[in-house]
């Protein structure tokens, strides 16, 4: 019998193998998300890990005892003691909130890493949280944009940055029984469904109406009223070409539609091919002090719209923070008119994408 050869690895080459290893280790853990909201994109091997755990508990710190959250905190920084310290005496605080994705992005991070780690305590403010949203919901089906109340604006139907379509979305899913929602009973899928249906009445009451004809939202409506409605100084009464983006995009994704849902989806899409502007491109130019915002001619240049249009001209509007109308933006001050998102170029995939599938998702449904 021969006998079996040894082959001696040299320590260089050895070292070598190992930090090759380190550095491919290093390089995966790089390639996960380590911001808040960013870490929602990481993978389901990510959230059930000690990472996610992590974050996970300083969800649950900074959860105020209303169940919502505050917004504007990267939630995913580490926390000493004292901060942990810190933030369990500001439980009581008030600022909870559905602006800016705060509350329905915590409550997507729990339901993910609940059903990755099924840990007792993420699920249990995961609940709080849904709560939370259905306690915020006014009996009209519109969402405030902060629960307990805020005095002035914040009590408006928020549709600002997709706040109540946020909420929607996750509700709808809870209610779908989607992943990774299939741990909630079916008590609170049902309560999700309704408030979804509630918010779908919103939304059809809100959409606004010119010369006896729907076009689509404002970015605020009074609670009471349902008129549109000015928030900061620098938004005022107006026709959104943001936010009725995501207004539209909800509602093709209903299941069944009925005449009134498709009408109010048709009736968007005709104002969004309307005020289209072309031949123009939002761009940033360089300065002595940095940058600044202009619309420059350009024949090339795909479509674009505002984020304010004046309702009954359809003009473009823009304000500074004294609150002055003007229809040109290079008119407003560098502050706002660098600090604050103009315009918009996000119903063209709308019009050239979604509504074309959705067209065809009813027509086949019309077929059977």
């Amino acid at each position: 019998m021969k006998k079996a050869k040894h082959f001696i690895v040299p320590a260089f080459a050895l070292m070598l193998c190992l930090s090759g290893a380190a550095q491919s280790v290093q390089m995966q853990a790089k390639s996960a998300a380590s911001k808040w909201p960013d870490v929602l994109k990481n993978d389901a091997a990510w959230f059930a890990g000690d990472e996610a755990a992590r974050i996970a508990d300083n969800l649950l710190l900074y959860q105020r005892s209303s169940g919502g959250w505050p917004k504007n905190i990267d939630m995913a920084s580490v926390l000493d003691d004292a901060a942990k310290a810190a933030l369990l005496k500001q439980k009581g605080e008030v600022d909870s909130t559905i602006d800016n994705s705060a509350t329905y992005t915590q409550l997507k991070f729990l339901a993910r890493i609940y059903d990755a780690q099924h840990t007792d305590r993420y699920k249990q403010a995961f609940l709080n949280g849904v709560e939370y949203l259905l306690k915020a919901q006014y009996a009209n089906g519109g969402w405030p944009q902060f629960y307990p109340m805020h005095r002035g604006y914040y009590t408006h139907i928020t549709y600002n940055d997709d706040a109540m379509i946020g909420v929607m979305e996750l509700l709808r899913d809870i209610a779908k029984k989607k992943p990774p929602y299939s741990f909630v009973d079916e008590t609170l899928r049902t309560r999700a469904s309704s408030a979804v249906d509630r918010g779908i009445e919103c939304i059809l009451k809100t959409q606004v109406v010119v010369d006896g004809k729907l076009t689509v939202w404002c970015a605020q409506h009074d609670e009471v009223t349902f008129k549109p409605a000015a928030a900061r100084a620098f938004e005022p009464v107006s026709l959104s070409g943001q936010e009725s983006v995501g207004i539209v995009r909800f509602l093709m994704r209903i299941d069944h539609p009925n005449e009134q849902v498709i009408t109010a989806i048709e009736s968007a899409i005709a104002w969004f091919e309307k005020t289209s502007i072309v031949g123009f491109r939002w761009q940033e130019t360089p300065t002595a002090g940095g940058f600044d915002r202009v619309l420059v001619r350009d024949a090339g240049a795909g479509p674009l719209w505002a984020r304010f249009y004046e309702i009954g001209t359809n003009r473009p509007i823009f304000s500074g923070r004294d609150s002055v109308i003007r229809y040109d933006v290079s008119q407003i001050e560098s502050e706002r008119r660098n600090g604050y998102r103009w315009y918009t170029d996000a119903p063209e995939k709308l019009l050239k994408v979604d509504f074309p599938a959705w067209q065809a998702k009813l027509k086949s449904r019309k077929s059977i």
